[in-house]
């Protein structure tokens, strides 16, 4: 666990107490503070309450006696509208923060300045790709025998990790939820990997969208910066951070073009991934036969991992071995298996079109299960997809949309995952791959992604002959 600093004997509101917010008000007593803790959910209060933590009605409190409101990261402080409690809170003039900034305020103390190799910090955020990059780095720094934890928007909360070690390294997958709010942001590397369309309502557009990922650069100002510059905004950043050209302390990543320039550039085209350092080739990777890293869009990833292995230390050669040995993350380009020449495939985790849209380019022949609560804008970009495509199995809330939205590609409303999967497995022919992409949200059917990529993992295995 992290103590949290800088509030001991104080009072402080913790709004929200699902995993982040059970974090905080454990990290917060330990640091000498008195929590305050509340959920607007009757439920979750009552799991809090059995877990051993004091609530307190944060509709009727008393702000001038409170220190600061930490709130979690999926209770909206500013768009569509705040939440009242966190509205209140502003209204007293008090400061709002999540436990992301309570981390980078408590994370070096004494004892790690002490250090002969003080720990690090190493935070990715963006759109797509965060997860599978964040898991990628840990990934690697495990193989190389380096200390490493991976926490934040994957795996553990931000304070609950261990107290770090001489020389480890944290690697934190932060969404833009978290990165928004946070009022300390001072990762040692920091990672961006691309941006498209997603959460605009709460961001209020794509320039709060943007400018909640750019708070991560803007805010302390990492060491070392790797920017995706497939999109014009990480072309604008990487621009924004960079001194010169020639400026190693950013490393512009790509997946599919040759980053030409006399800085440090890692970039995969044709399958390869290639580093260069002032114009010149350092090394080389063939990332086509490793499994776990399938389409362009993970060998994005691959390149952003690499990048910061290298900015770590590591030989090319090591983290290529490594790169070899990820076996990838559950609902994300998951082979869940491989019979009678057709592979199933759970990207339960492609939960809009653009990350659909990777999907589908990493495989040909594709029977594709698709839908859910669909999102703004719908499917109508993945046209130019669908050539790969045989047939569409159509589920949930938006089948009937999507049916209207990929023209002439044939399709077959199923409604359920259960008769999708079972009719694209009677169909399937050797050579093909079921994939399960949804493009959509999973909120009309499961409560989660990972219980829809799981519905489809029982299903297919329920109906393979040896099941």
């Amino acid at each position: 666990m992290i103590a949290v600093q800088g509030f001991d004997g104080q009072r402080v509101a913790v709004l929200g107490l699902g995993r982040s917010g059970l974090a905080t008000c454990a990290g917060l007593v330990a640091g000498g503070a008195v929590p305050l803790a509340w959920d607007d959910s009757p439920e979750t209060r009552a799991r809090a309450e059995a877990a051993g933590v004091d609530l307190h009605d944060l509709t009727r409190v008393d702000w001038s006696g409170v220190a600061a409101l930490v709130t979690s990261p999926g209770i909206p402080h500013l768009y569509p509208a705040p939440n009242r409690i966190i509205a209140a809170a502003l209204a007293a003039g008090v400061p709002v923060d999540n436990d992301i900034g309570l981390f980078f305020r408590s994370f070096t103390t004494t004892r790690t300045i002490e250090f002969d190799q003080p720990p690090k910090v190493v935070a990715v955020t963006g759109s797509n790709g965060k997860s599978t990059t964040t898991a990628l780095i840990h990934h690697i720094l495990q193989e190389a025998g380096r200390p490493s934890q991976m926490a934040g928007n994957i795996g553990k909360g931000v304070l609950s990790i261990d107290p770090p070690q001489d020389g480890e390294v944290i690697v934190l997958e932060l969404s833009s939820y978290q990165t928004e709010l946070a009022r300390a942001l001072t990762p040692d590397i920091a990672v961006f990997t691309n941006l498209s369309a997603d959460h605009l309502d709460r961001h209020h557009g794509m320039g709060g969208y943007f400018a909640a990922k750019r708070r991560l650069f803007a805010e302390g100002g990492p060491d070392r910066a790797v920017i995706g510059v497939d999109e014009l905004e990480g072309q604008f950043l990487a621009g924004q951070l960079s001194q010169a050209p020639e400026d190693a302390r950013v490393i512009r990543i790509s997946s599919g073009q040759k980053l030409l320039g006399p800085g440090w550039n890692v970039f995969a085209r044709k399958g390869f991934l290639s580093e260069y350092r002032r114009g010149k080739q350092v090394a080389s990777i063939d990332l086509r036969p490793m499994a776990g890293l399938p389409g362009a869009h993970n060998h994005q990833n691959a390149c952003a991992a690499y990048a910061v292995a290298r900015s770590l230390g590591l030989a090319p050669r090591l983290i290529e071995d490594a790169l070899d040995s990820f076996t990838g993350l559950p609902h994300r380009s998951q082979l869940v298996a491989d019979h009678g020449g057709v592979r199933y495939i759970n990207d339960s985790k492609a939960t809009n079109a653009e990350s659909a849209a990777q999907a589908l380019q990493a495989f040909e022949r594709i029977r594709w299960i698709a839908g859910g609560l669909g999102k703004e804008g719908g499917i109508a970009g993945l046209a130019p997809h669908l050539d790969r495509v045989r047939k569409a199995y159509l589920i949930g809330h938006s089948a009937r949309e999507f049916a209207l939205q990929i023209g002439p590609t044939a399709h077959e409303i199923c409604e359920t995952m259960e008769r999708a999967v079972a009719r694209a497995m009677a169909e399937a022919e050797p050579g093909e791959v079921v994939l399960l992409a949804p493009a959509a949200a999973s909120f009309d059917q499961y409560p989660d992604f990972e219980k829809r990529g799981e519905a489809f993992m029982d299903a297919v295995r329920a109906g393979l002959p040896d099941a």
